[in-house]
C-alpha cells in the first residue's frame, strides 16, 4: 500500500510548495502535479496519478477542490477510485475513505451531488413549463411563417408545383409540405 499525492494550482504564478509540504508530511511516497485550472478537463498530472495507482493505494490531496472540478466530478472520481480498491484522503477536510467515517462523509457528498442535479432538473422543468404557459415554446422558430405559407398556397393555386412555390418563398420543399400538412390536420381536427 502506497500513499500517492496529487497537487494542483490554477495558474503558473501560484506555488505548489504549501501542498507539496503537506503531502510529504502526510507520508506520500510520490506526488503528481498540475498547473491548470480546476475547470479544465485536461489535467495530465491527475491522469498520470490515476494510471499509477494500484489496488490498496491511497490518493492523497491537500484539499478536496484540488481534485474535482465540481461536486459531481469529485464524487465520480472518488467512486471510480473506490471501484478500483483505491482509498482517498483529503488532508484539510480530514476525509479518509479507508475509514468508516470517511466513507460515510463521502456518501453524504454523493447524496448532495444527486440532490443538486435533481434541483437543477426541477428548476429547468419549471422554467420550461412557465414559458409554455406564457405561450412560448423552445426550439427553432418555424421556417415557414404564416405569410410564406399563404403566398406558397397562392402560387400553387396558380399552377406552380410545391417545389417551385417553395423556391419562390425561399423555404425548403420538405418544410413547406410539413407546414401544409400541419395546417390541413388542424383544419380537419386531426
Amino acid at each position: 500500500m502506497a500513499e500517492i499525492g496529487y497537487a494542483r494550482v490554477s495558474t503558473s504564478e501560484q506555488d505548489l510548495a504549501l501542498q507539496l509540504d503537506a503531502l510529504t508530511r502526510a507520508g506520500c511516497t510520490r506526488v503528481f502535479e498540475d498547473k491548470a485550472s480546476g475547470a479544465r478537463a485536461d489535467r495530465p498530472g491527475l491522469a498520470t496519478a490515476l494510471a499509477f495507482l494500484r489496488e490498496g493505494d491511497v490518493l492523497v490531496v491537500w484539499k478536496l477542490d484540488r481534485l474535482g472540478r465540481s461536486l459531481p466530478h469529485l464524487v465520480e472520481t472518488i467512486t471510480m477510485l473506490e471501484a478500483r480498491g483505491i482509498g482517498f484522503r483529503s488532508l484539510t477536510e480530514a476525509i479518509d475513505t479507508t475509514t468508516p467515517g470517511g466513507r460515510l462523509i463521502f456518501h453524504i457528498f454523493g447524496a448532495l451531488g444527486q440532490f443538486e442535479r435533481d434541483l437543477i432538473r426541477e428548476r429547468t422543468r419549471a422554467g420550461l413549463d412557465a414559458a409554455i404557459a406564457r405561450g412560448r415554446r423552445g426550439g427553432r422558430k418555424p421556417v415557414v411563417t404564416d405569410d410564406k405559407l399563404r403566398r406558397a398556397r397562392a402560387l400553387i393555386a396558380q399552377g406552380l408545383t410545391v417545389r417551385e412555390a417553395a423556391a419562390r418563398v425561399k423555404v425548403g420543399k420538405t418544410a413547406l409540405y410539413a407546414a401544409m400538412d400541419k395546417v390541413s390536420d388542424t383544419e380537419t381536427g386531426g
